[in-house]
């Protein structure tokens, strides 16, 4: 590869990286901001002042959210509610995409419409609503992921890939004696992993940060999941302060700030630890699904 040493290049190139790291700082000075307010004890979150270090260095707050039931019960909501709906989604995603890449697929183009269409109009809150009262799925945390279980950009993503795939070996196993299914887990899946990792991804990240519809569907406070705890304790600085009083001690008193911004670490942490292992995959991925076809 040349590069290229001239004087308009090197201007780019200190715009290019001026702008990264411009990004970098409105992306992580509130994040440290709040990892800060989070390990500051009590008296230094109320008086104020902190930036991105920590004052009086103290874990009384993290301290007090797992002391209490709430937080731990409404994370593993949340985990189980992640994982669960990754699976599914990932699942159904491929089971749908495999047959629509095959252009012999009857009907195929009608189908393409119909799933296209879903993208621009949708059947709206109240309809869905009743529809999932319907189906007796109230109050499950399948009401969070049978509605939205097959995204279409990541059907989308996933087609492209499949397009582009060696008919060479589907052919040879289907010599073999090979039936669609042997092929999709024996061939399809281990040779497309950057895409099924990139579209988990996506999944995943929306299955974790989602509220709206466990505010909806949820009735039971034992379901659920830390987003919506997270946006209870935000919105509602009782809560808040109830979850303090019942957590802090004598000892180590906790306020309601601390509370708040601890919760708000441990929903970050999660998908910070889980983006570095498939970050690999997640360009090409992307790429691929995008290029070929």
């Amino acid at each position: 590869m040349v590069r290229d040493h001239s004087v308009s290049a090197k201007v780019l190139d200190a715009v290019v990286h001026l702008t990264m790291l411009l990004v970098l700082l409105v992306c992580l000075v509130p994040l440290l901001n709040i990892v800060a307010y989070s390990l500051s004890t009590s008296h230094a979150v109320s008086a104020g002042g902190i930036t991105i270090l920590p004052k009086e260095f103290s874990l009384a707050g993290y301290k007090a959210i797992l002391r209490d039931s709430l937080i731990p019960r409404a994370f593993l909501n949340s985990v189980v509610i992640t994982v669960l709906g990754t699976l599914i989604n990932v699942v159904l995603t491929m089971l749908t995409a495999y047959p629509l890449s095959k252009k012999h697929l009857p009907f195929r183009t009608f189908y393409m419409v119909l799933i296209v269409s879903t993208m621009f109009f949708g059947g709206g809150l109240i309809p869905t609503f009743i529809l999932v009262n319907a189906l007796g799925l109230s109050n499950s945390f399948l009401a969070l992921i049978l509605p939205g279980a097959i995204s279409v950009w990541n059907l989308i993503i996933m087609m492209s890939f499949f397009r582009g795939f060696p008919v060479e070996l589907e052919e040879s196993a289907r010599l073999d004696g090979a039936g669609d299914i042997a092929i999709i887990a024996r061939i399809v899946i281990p040779l497309s992993l950057a895409p099924i990792a990139t579209i988990a991804l996506f999944y995943a990240v929306g299955h974790w940060n989602s509220y709206f519809q466990a505010l909806i569907y949820l009735h039971d406070t034992k379901k659920y999941p830390l987003q919506l705890i997270l946006r209870e304790i935000v919105l509602d600085q009782q809560m808040a302060a109830d979850l303090a009083v019942r957590s802090g001690t004598d000892q180590s008193p906790v306020t309601s700030e601390s509370v708040k911004y601890s919760t708000l670490v441990i929903s970050i942490v999660p998908m910070l630890i889980v983006y570095p292992y498939i970050q690999k995959y997640f360009v090409k991925g992307v790429m691929v699904g995008s290029l070929k076809g």
